[in-house]
């Protein structure tokens, strides 16, 4: 069969069933196999960085892989953001690239680019295949290589004359790879001494990130087994939320640059830390050399290389993380360890003592919304509903962390490693794909909802009633944030003087457009938003000069924060009559 027809095949048996992509020259042979068949979907995007995202999204609330497809060239190239910011974060991405001809590979033919050489350092692994024979196992070893281990995206560079040449269909979808063979299983001896340092401590603390995500459901169920077991409290990463249920009374909220108050200090004064499929990045560390001084860190991860990369650790433990924490929850009951109860009880004692300064705290008044309160309502207003939450990147992605309660993993979808404005939308678009009775709502600010805008009409054409909940101050507002505080407030090129009306932009394109000026009219505009079986462009003007707090500056460490003004000073305020939110 043809080079194409072999991509498809193996495509359907990988259990691929949606392709994002955009047509071109080197690509149309694979264009023209999926238009005589109906196994799998094709969702036309409006630019390839775009497909990337949804792809990202459409991984991160299923588990599976997303698969992108996308021409030579400029259709390569506009590519590279995504698949960066798929490597960052760790999600499994196979994007199939066009490729001229093999015979006019270096000849500077038109739309060629050296799409393996470009792509090397954003890619945990590429292929250029020049071979007919070649073509159906490295389809299936790519998508191998993709889940395996620590997830990331792989480019199939594929000719177009391979594409056109009869090839033989002699690879079986599952493959044992010769030399990548990632350790799954952790070492019991090291197990064992995890479980005798965490019994000792006196200031324990479970720090959780997105390979407990990454590992499956049943990685969060484990993680939350252990932590009520032993009665330790839990922090998680940006890309961690869900993997522990935000409303239980253990989870400390987000740590890091823009965690909790009781979080951060939690973690700085430790004195054992269960690093757990994180990777100590340093918008959670802060200062290194003050990060967590007095404390002995275990670190579980499937990657070896993240092992002592930021952090010297005490007790590395290379293995799948529910492996992991299956065995350290057995070796727990079955040696009878038991967590020092008086020393967890003044622990706990001071753990809520910082709850009490409240940081997450605001004041919301009748006249301007505040960003928070926004957030708050929609998490109050789709609580047990199916809810897909995406974000862009800056202020507005914070406040949907500290605010927004996630309870189960999968269900949070945002840019974390290389922090991409323009990821939100498409991705949710990936996500309303693979569930097509959710609500599905990006979480946005008006300048990272422009970058991909033009993706409003990929959500119309396939009748995905995406909601965009824009956060709107006119401002690239962590920009001005850091203007204000660092740069004397000097607003270089931050503010938005030309902005479109979102209303009849979304009517452009045949979506719906609703505006909140109030906030007496946020709930009814939430409820109208949700009942609509359309895309739905919501822009919601809030207040220009909120920051957003806590915030650790940077270059400190973790006990030396920036508290809010109401949160700062909770007691004056709640004298002087004012509510607190």
């Amino acid at each position: 069969m043809s080079g194409a027809k072999i991509v498809l095949k193996a495509l359907v048996d990988q259990g691929v069933d949606v392709i994002f992509g955009y047509p071109g020259g080197a690509v149309l042979p694979i264009y023209d196999e999926l238009f005589q068949q109906n196994q799998i979907k094709h969702v036309l995007v409006r630019h390839e960085q775009a497909a990337v995202h949804a792809a990202e999204g459409y991984a991160r609330s299923t588990g599976k892989v997303g698969v992108v497809l996308v021409t030579s060239g400029p259709g390569a190239t506009n590519a590279v953001t995504g698949l960066t910011d798929a490597l960052m974060d760790s999600i499994p991405v196979v994007c199939l690239t066009g490729q001229v001809p093999t015979h006019l590979i270096g000849n500077d033919a038109f739309q060629e680019a050296d799409t393996t050489g470009i792509t090397r350092q954003c890619t945990k692994h590429n292929y250029l295949v020049k071979k007919s024979d070649d073509l159906a196992r490295t389809m299936h070893e790519a998508f191998y290589v993709a889940t395996t281990g620590r997830p990331g995206p792989v480019v199939i560079d594929l000719p177009k004359d391979i594409l056109m040449l009869p090839a033989p269909y002699n690879a079986t979808a599952k493959v044992k790879h010769k030399s990548y063979k990632p350790q799954v299983k952790g070492d019991l001896k090291k197990i064992e001494e995890a479980v005798k340092l965490l019994a000792n401590a006196r200031k324990p603390i479970i720090y959780g990130g997105g390979g407990i995500i990454n590992s499956g459901p049943g990685a969060s169920q484990l993680l939350t087994n252990f932590a009520r077991t032993t009665g330790f409290p839990v922090t998680l990463t940006l890309m961690g939320l869900g993997a522990y249920p935000a409303s239980d009374q253990q989870f400390l909220g987000m740590l890091g640059m823009h965690g909790t108050y009781e979080a951060n200090m939690a973690m700085h004064d430790c004195d054992v830390m269960l690093c757990v499929g994180a990777r100590f990045d340093d918008r959670v560390t802060g200062l290194l050399s003050a990060f967590a001084p007095n404390s002995k860190k275990i670190h579980i991860d499937i990657d070896p290389s993240s092992i002592n990369k930021n952090v010297a650790v005490d007790l590395p433990i290379i293995g799948d993380v529910a492996h992991v924490l299956e065995d350290m929850l057995k070796i727990w009951k079955s040696t009878q360890a038991k967590s020092d109860a008086r020393a967890l009880e003044v622990w706990w004692k001071q753990i809520n003592d910082w709850r009490k300064v409240n940081c997450l705290a605001f004041e919301q008044g009748s006249e301007i919304i505040k960003p928070q309160y926004a957030i708050r309502r929609l998490y109050e207003l789709t609580r047990g509903r199916e809810t897909y939450i995406t974000t862009e990147v800056g202020q507005h992605q914070m406040w949907a962390a500290q605010h927004f309660g996630f309870d189960k993993p999968n269900q949070w979808m945002t840019s974390g490693g290389l922090g991409t404005m323009g990821y939100g939308f498409p991705s949710a678009i990936g996500v309303q794909m693979a569930h097509p009775d959710a609500l599905v709502v990006d979480i946005s600010g008006e300048a990272s909802f422009m970058m991909n805008m033009q993706e409003l009409s990929t959500a119309v054409q396939y009748r995905l009633p995406v909601k965009v909940f824009i956060l709107n101050n006119m401002y690239m507002g962590m920009v001005r944030q850091w203007q204000e505080l660092l740069h004397g407030s000097r607003y270089s090129e931050s503010y938005s003087e030309a902005l479109p009306d979102f209303v009849k932009l979304a009517e452009s394109f045949g979506a719906v457009g609703i505006r909140v000026q109030k906030p007496d009219e946020l709930d009814g505009a939430i409820k109208d938003m949700m009942a609509v079986d359309r895309p739905v462009l919501m822009d919601i003007l809030v207040d220009q000069k909120e920051n957003c707090y806590p915030m650790i500056p940077s270059g400190k460490p973790h006990n030396q924060m920036l508290l809010g003004p109401v949160a700062a000073g909770t007691e004056a305020i709640a004298d002087e009559g004012k509510v607190l939110v």
